[in-house]
């Protein structure tokens, strides 16, 4: 019983909460010819064996070819690419407005051009403080963080206060947030259209934000912030330099140069029950993460 009120919590997160017929429909095949009546021998006299004529169709000309792009000239691109980049296009002019943390949360809840916005519970806020000297970028929002509205919250948020709490960091040296601000329905993976819309705003987020080093936790920030075809458990164990575009009109002149932040991939904080050679290479990061932590702090000294 249990199983099945599950499921249908998860058909109802879906949005499959409407029972419109037993058997499925395809409506983009045309619909079938109804079959000729049967004429029978000796039946070809009468009316009724005859098939009722069909008015004439006035012959329509043919649909010209289309267009053959010549040689050199790219092809036009399709709506859905030319959608996409008008979405992200606007972000990223949206973003550029924000000047704090809270005039980017406000832009992106008032943002429409993004269908996550309207199938979220919330816009998920970041937590922490401005100038803190690590940022912790997690995975799209998990159902809690969509019901609180606030990023690493519930579960998530306690395994990550044990994690950096290991190493004596509290939430007051970290800013968190998520790398998008809007769980997708039924927590699916968000597309690739999806990351690119919502990609100008976690970017502008670490500009204001002005964190000296990121930690990149779980696949998707892994793969949507350094460019690569890669996962975290491949990526973790090292730093890599990844550039952040500013996208502000207040960086002091009209074409600012995207800024070089350190960043240390690693696993995100669910998969810690997995396995534990998940909660081996978390400890190795987290040993990591407070070397690099002591090594600014001196060299910040000197």
């Amino acid at each position: 019983m249990t199983d099945s009120l599950s499921l249908l919590q998860l058909y109802v997160e879906w949005g499959a909460d409407e029972a419109l017929s037993p058997f499925p429909m395809d409506r983009l095949s045309p619909p079938a010819q109804p079959s000729p009546p049967i004429q029978r021998e000796g039946d070809e006299g009468h009316h009724f064996s005859r098939a009722p004529s069909r008015p004439a169709v006035p012959a329509t000309p043919a649909a010209p070819s289309p267009a053959v792009p010549s040689r050199g000239h790219p092809p036009s691109p399709s709506p859905v690419t030319t959608g996409v980049e008008q979405a992200t296009d606007a972000a990223r002019a949206c973003a550029a407005r924000a000047t704090t943390p809270e005039e980017l949360q406000a832009a992106m809840a008032a943002f429409r051009q993004c269908g996550l916005r309207d199938t979220a519970t919330h816009t998920v806020a970041p937590q922490g403080r401005v100038g803190a000297p690590v940022m912790v970028v997690g995975e799209a929002p998990d159902a809690d963080e969509d019901r609180g509205g606030v990023a690493f919250c519930g579960e998530t948020g306690r395994l990550v206060d044990r994690m950096f709490g290991s190493i004596g960091l509290s939430r007051d040296d970290l800013f968190l947030a998520p790398v998008i601000a809007w769980r997708p329905p039924g927590g699916r993976p968000p597309s690739a259209m999806e990351l690119k819309c919502c990609l100008p705003f976690i970017q502008r987020l670490i500009v204001l934000a002005r964190p000296r080093r990121l930690i990149l936790m779980g696949n998707i920030p892994v793969a949507l912030l350094t460019g690569e075809r890669i996962t975290a458990a491949r990526a973790r164990g090292k730093w890599r330099d990844i550039s952040i575009p500013p996208h502000g009109a207040d960086e002091g002149n009209a074409s600012p140069a995207p800024r070089v932040i350190p960043a240390l991939p690693m696993r995100h904080a669910q998969q810690l029950r997995a396995s534990p050679t998940a909660r081996r290479d978390a400890w190795k990061d987290m040993l990591e993460l407070r070397k690099t932590l002591e090594a600014d702090a001196h060299n910040h000294d000197a």
